[in-house]
């Protein structure tokens, strides 16, 4: 399911193939050569279409977070990377990946300050959070004049970045694929894009093949809980953030994905009468296994003792869900390793056999 929702958004390479287009194309359209040497030039357009040029893959770049630092590694194109904020926390990622994260400087433990990043001699720098006003730093984050003036250049992850002007909600894993694909094509590393998007489409498919004859109705109602956000007042994750997709695609039905935007506000009497069949206990890494388990032992707790929803059936019956926010709402391959994980606990007995 590859609806491309995405090509109504300007977040467009134009020589490289994205979700919306599905490979193949004329001349100027794909990431496999011509109309240059190794492909090159690339043009990335941002959410509101202004392009940006580059002739040569990039030689240092800085991530904004953990995210896009990962797939720059999995890419191959890590040891271009220069800085990063939010960095992954010790034991986030696997073997030899998390090896080379925690080589890469941190500049920030959260957003970069404004001043280190201009004065990093980065000539690229990959945003994940902009339709986030920068996860609350908008104050701090460089005008794009100022990129100019430093000479980075500057691009988003779209599948985040640009969801909130979505012409619709995200209910499968294109946006994903588009920004892996569009990071393979400006880092000259296009092969292995392919590669990695055809390992997550390998794995959403047998998703798909085990849960093709279940209808719509008959799907889990599921909620993600954010336990980070707060729990004064939930926050919905809405139809146009990349968790939507990952929980459609796993075959459940997000209770919220209906709301316009990406997250959204709503109240603990708009949980309870959503009735979920299925709650993810959605905690952000904590750097720490031990710290992480505790954290899902409370967000867990707190569900079972507040008021509002200590009777709800699901949680009566303790049918949580431990997997990171990081894994389900922001794009990587692992949004695919999640589907699969959530699918298989919400229908054991189709994957019994793959077991």
């Amino acid at each position: 399911m590859r609806p491309g929702k995405w090509c109504g958004l300007a977040m467009v390479v134009a020589l490289t193939a994205t979700a919306c287009g599905g490979g193949g194309g004329g001349r100027g359209t794909t990431a496999d050569g011509p109309p240059g040497r190794d492909g090159f030039p690339v043009k990335v357009a941002d959410c509101k279409g202004a392009e940006t040029t580059f002739t040569a893959p990039p030689g240092k770049i800085v991530t904004s977070n953990a995210t896009a630092l990962e797939m720059l590694l999995r890419l191959g194109a890590g040891d271009r990377v220069i800085g990063t904020g939010f960095p992954p926390g010790k034991g986030t990622l696997p073997g030899d990946l998390g090896v080379r994260a925690a080589k890469v400087p941190v500049l920030g433990k959260g957003i970069i300050p404004k001043e280190k990043l201009l004065g990093s001699g980065a000539d690229l720098y990959i945003d994940t959070f902009a339709s986030m006003g920068a996860m609350g730093g908008a104050g701090d984050t460089p005008t794009e004049e100022e990129f100019a003036a430093a000479g980075i250049r500057h691009i988003y992850l779209a599948s985040t970045a640009c969801a909130a002007m979505a012409k619709g909600p995200q209910r499968d894993l294109s946006g994903v694929e588009g920004d892996l694909t569009r990071l393979g094509a400006v880092t000259g590393t296009a092969p292995r894009a392919r590669a990695l998007v055809a390992g997550m489409r390998a794995k959403v498919d047998t998703v798909h093949k085990a849960l093709a004859d279940v209808p719509e109705e008959k799907r889990p109602r599921y909620f993600f809980f954010d336990f980070d956000a707060g729990t004064k007042q939930p926050m919905a994750l809405c139809g146009k953030q990349v968790g939507n997709a990952v929980l459609t695609q796993a075959g459940a039905r997000n209770v919220f994905g209906d709301c316009d935007g990406d997250f959204k506000p709503v109240s603990w009497e708009d949980v309870v009468a959503k009735n979920p069949d299925w709650i993810q206990l959605g905690v952000r890494d904590r750097g720490d296994a031990a710290a992480d388990a505790a954290a899902y032992d409370q967000a867990a707790q707190f569900l079972k003792t507040f008021p509002a929803t200590k009777d709800l059936p699901a949680v009566r019956a303790g049918r949580f869900l431990r997997i990171g926010s990081e894994r389900t709402t922001l794009p990587g391959t692992r949004t695919a390793d999640t589907v699969e994980e959530i699918a298989h606990t919400l229908y054991p007995a189709r994957f019994k056999a793959a077991r």
